[in-house]
C-alpha cells in the first residue's frame, strides 16, 4: 500500500518537475535571445554610425578633389555618398528611436551633416560656375572643418555610448548564459536523481509483486493439491460409502419397512434423501474439478 502510494505521488511529481525544468529552460533561452538581440542591435548601430561618417568623409574627399582639379570624375565619391547618406541616417534614426539620449545626439549629428553637405554643395557650385578663387576662400573660412570637427565629436560620443551598451549587454548575456547553464545542470541532476529513485522504486515494486505472485502460485498449488486429494477421496471411498448408505437405507425400507415404527421409517427415508443429496454434491464437486482441469490443459 505504501509502495503504491509512493508511485502515485512520485510519477506526478516527476512529470511536474519535468514541466518546471522545461519552463526554466525556455525562460532562460528567451532571456539569452533578448540580450543577444540587444547586443546585435548595439553592434548594428555602431555599423550605421560608421557608415554615416564614412559617407561624409567620402563626400568631403570628392569635394576637395574637384575643387583642386576641376575634373568632374573626382565628384564620383561625393555623388555615391550623397545617395547613401539619407538611407543610413534613416536606419540609424530608426535604431535609436527608443533611446532618448542617443536620439538627441543623432538629431544633432543629422543637422550638422546637412549643414556640412550644404557647405560642400555651395563650394562645388562655385567651382562649376568658374569661381575657383571664391570656392577656395569659402573653404578657407574653416566652416566645413568646424562642421566636421563637431560631427566627429558627436559621432565619438555616440560610439562611446554604444560601446558601453555593447559591453553591458554582452556582460549581461554571459551572466544569463552562466545562470542558464547552472540551472540546467542542477535541474537535470535533480531530474536524473528523481527518475533514478522512481525507477528503483518501480523495479522494487515489480520484484515484490513477482514474489507475491510466486507465493500466491505456491499457495494455490497447495490448495489444488488438497482439493485433488479431496476430489480423489470423493471419487473413491466416499462414493462407495454413499452408495452403501443409499442402498442400505433403501433395502431397509423395502424389506423391513413394515416392521419399523413410524419414527424409524422416517429416519430411514431421511438417510436415503441425505445420501442422495451428498451424492449430488459429490458429483457437482467432481464435475467442477474436471472442468477446471480441462481449462488448464487447454
Amino acid at each position: 500500500m505504501i509502495r503504491k502510494a509512493a508511485l502515485q505521488i512520485g510519477v506526478p511529481a516527476l512529470l511536474a518537475f519535468i514541466a518546471w525544468n522545461t519552463y526554466l529552460a525556455v525562460n532562460h533561452l528567451q532571456r539569452v535571445q533578448k540580450t543577444a538581440a540587444l547586443t546585435l542591435e548595439s553592434s548594428a548601430i555602431q555599423a550605421e554610425l560608421s557608415g554615416v561618417f564614412r559617407d561624409l568623409t567620402d563626400m568631403e574627399t570628392g569635394q576637395r578633389g574637384y575643387l583642386l582639379t576641376g575634373d568632374p570624375a573626382y565628384l564620383q565619391p561625393y555623388t555615391d555618398a550623397k545617395g547613401r547618406i539619407e538611407t543610413n541616417f534613416d536606419s540609424l534614426r530608426a535604431r535609436l528611436a527608443n533611446r532618448q539620449h542617443e536620439q538627441s545626439l543623432e538629431s544633432q549629428l543629422e543637422t550638422l551633416a546637412r549643414s556640412k553637405q550644404a557647405e560642400m554643395e555651395h563650394t562645388i557650385s562655385l567651382r562649376q560656375q568658374g569661381y575657383r578663387r571664391r570656392s577656395f576662400k569659402l573653404v578657407d573660412t574653416n566652416e566645413g572643418k568646424d562642421y566636421m570637427d563637431e560631427i566627429r565629436r558627436i559621432a565619438s560620443s555616440l560610439s562611446s555610448a554604444e560601446s558601453s551598451n555593447f559591453a553591458r549587454f554582452d556582460t549581461e548575456r554571459m551572466a544569463v548564459l552562466k545562470r542558464a547553464l547552472s540551472a540546467t545542470i542542477i535541474g537535470n541532476s535533480v531530474l536524473l536523481l528523481l527518475a533514478a529513485c522512481l525507477f528503483g522504486l518501480i523495479r522494487r515494486h515489480g520484484r515484490l509483486l513477482g514474489q507475491e505472485a510466486s507465493q500466491s502460485r505456491i499457495e494455490l498449488a497447495v490448495r489444488d493439491l488438497r482439493l485433488e486429494k479431496l476430489t480423489s477421496a470423493l471419487s473413491g471411498q466416499a462414493r462407495c460409502n454413499i452408495i452403501a448408505i443409499n442402498m442400505n437405507s433403501r433395502l431397509l425400507l423395502e424389506n423391513y419397512g413394515g416392521f419399523l415404527p413410524r419414527q424409524g421409517h422416517e429416519y430411514a427415508e431421511q438417510m436415503n434423501e441425505a445420501a442422495a443429496q451428498i451424492e449430488q454434491l459429490r458429483q457437482d464437486l467432481v464435475g467442477s474439478r474436471s472442468s477446471e482441469s480441462d481449462e488448464i490443459v487447454a
